[in-house]
């Protein structure tokens, strides 16, 4: 999505996963909602009522878009929340049947987080139990691997869902960070077998690819197909049982109240990207075959993720011999907004867990996520720039020769 800024080229935002720009139906939404339903919608007077009406109409078309029942779905402050909510109510709800969270080496941090935190012992005790309970931690095992693709190893996991003491599984729909489709299918058929929930993570998916529907708890991400931050989807089958986590709310899922506004717009965003979904997954899916054919032709580079099942917007690329966060800095001063999935961020100064585990170059890389905005002259202007930004960064860190 190019933004023009004066005195200075047009820019391109190809950093769109996980915070994409609003869709123009949106904010038309948002707008409306901040004039019908900026009321409390549990009071009972009419403003309240007219808040309800939104926010009720909203749960309904997400439901409708997830393949599941309105009662079934909830809005949430954020994905995080929605993950972190997730892995303790369902896990709490299993307590006797063990704390073990299955997890893939690829999840996301906040579920990986929230699985050893469960683990541990951490959560806060259910409600109903008593202060004197404790709760004994098994020994976690750990993660299940991926092949070099990012893929979960099926019947690893499969065999881990089996194994006595989980509580819950949880595998992604599909790697915000490098793409792969996960074999969600597979794994929820065994998890249902044994009588294991399976919490998938479809955060980098909805809104992009078709929905899987063997899930028992689902999270999404409105921020990451147009619709606006500061709030999450998390969608809970009525056959999985739940204990609510922490102090008492009339609403669990959103201690407090949700944002009517952010909500309605949310909803209206995934209505729209719904209805030209296929269309946008065949356009972008050739725009990123474009990119990765191009990229392989840099020497020495590794073009990560599966070329063939994987997210229609997501690519991502590891180079030798580069620095990924200099070469995010130099694609910026072209213009081009990208994310680097090698990050070795200020704050925790270690490189992506996802590369790791799929036995990849961590540092030196990029990643684009395509906005359903972005052009193909974009793309071929970012394609016409990557080489010589690889090169000037290589030659700062003195290996140009290389």
């Amino acid at each position: 999505m190019s933004h023009a800024t004066p005195g200075t080229p047009d820019r391109v935002h190809l950093d769109n996963g996980g915070r994409a720009p609003w869709h123009p139906l949106a904010r038309q939404a948002f707008e409306q909602a901040l004039g019908d339903g900026w009321a409390d919608p549990r009071r009972l007077h009419a403003e309240g009522r007219r808040a309800a009406r939104l926010l009720d109409g909203a749960r309904e078309a997400v439901a409708a878009v997830l393949g599941a029942r309105t009662q079934e779905v909830h809005f949430t402050p954020g994905h995080t929340a929605s993950l972190h909510m997730a892995v303790a109510s369902a896990a709490a709800g299993r307590r006797r049947a063990g704390t073990t969270v299955v997890t893939s080496a690829v999840e996301r941090a906040a579920v990986l987080q929230a699985a050893a935190h469960t683990a541990a012992g951490g959560s806060v005790h259910p409600a109903g139990a008593r202060p004197t309970d404790v709760i004994v931690p098994a020994a976690r095992p750990g993660p299940v691997p991926v092949d070099r693709l990012g893929r979960v190893d099926a019947d690893a996991m499969i065999a881990a869902v089996q194994a006595p003491g989980v509580a819950l599984a949880a595998l992604q729909h599909a790697n915000g960070e490098v793409g792969t489709v996960q074999p969600v299918d597979t794994v929820h058929d065994a998890a249902r077998a044994a009588g294991v929930p399976l919490l998938v993570d479809a955060g980098a998916s909805v809104g992009h690819v078709a929905v899987p529907g063997t899930w028992d708890l689902l999270a999404a991400d409105p921020a990451d197909w147009g619709g606006p931050a500061g709030v999450g989807v998390l969608a809970v089958r009525q056959r999985v049982r739940t204990t609510p986590v922490g102090p008492e709310d009339e609403d669990p899922w959103a201690p407090g109240g949700v944002s009517v506004p952010l909500a309605f717009a949310a909803a209206v965003a995934l209505q729209a990207v719904e209805a030209d979904r296929v269309e946008q997954e065949a356009r972008r899916r050739e725009l990123v075959d474009r990119v990765r054919a191009q990229v392989a032709r840099i020497p020495d580079v590794e073009v990560v993720g599966d070329p063939e099942g994987r997210l229609p917007h997501v690519a991502t690329f590891s180079f030798l011999y580069v620095d990924g966060e200099a070469l995010v800095t130099e694609l910026d001063r072209h213009g081009f907004a990208v994310g680097s999935g090698s990050a070795c961020t200020s704050s925790t100064l270690e490189p992506s867990h996802v590369l790791a585990a799929m036995g990849v170059l961590t540092h030196g890389n990029v990643r684009i996520a395509l906005d359903r905005t972005t052009t193909a002259d974009e793309v071929d202007r970012f394609c016409a720039v990557l080489p010589g930004a690889v090169a000037r960064v290589r030659e700062m860190l003195g290996v140009g020769g290389l």
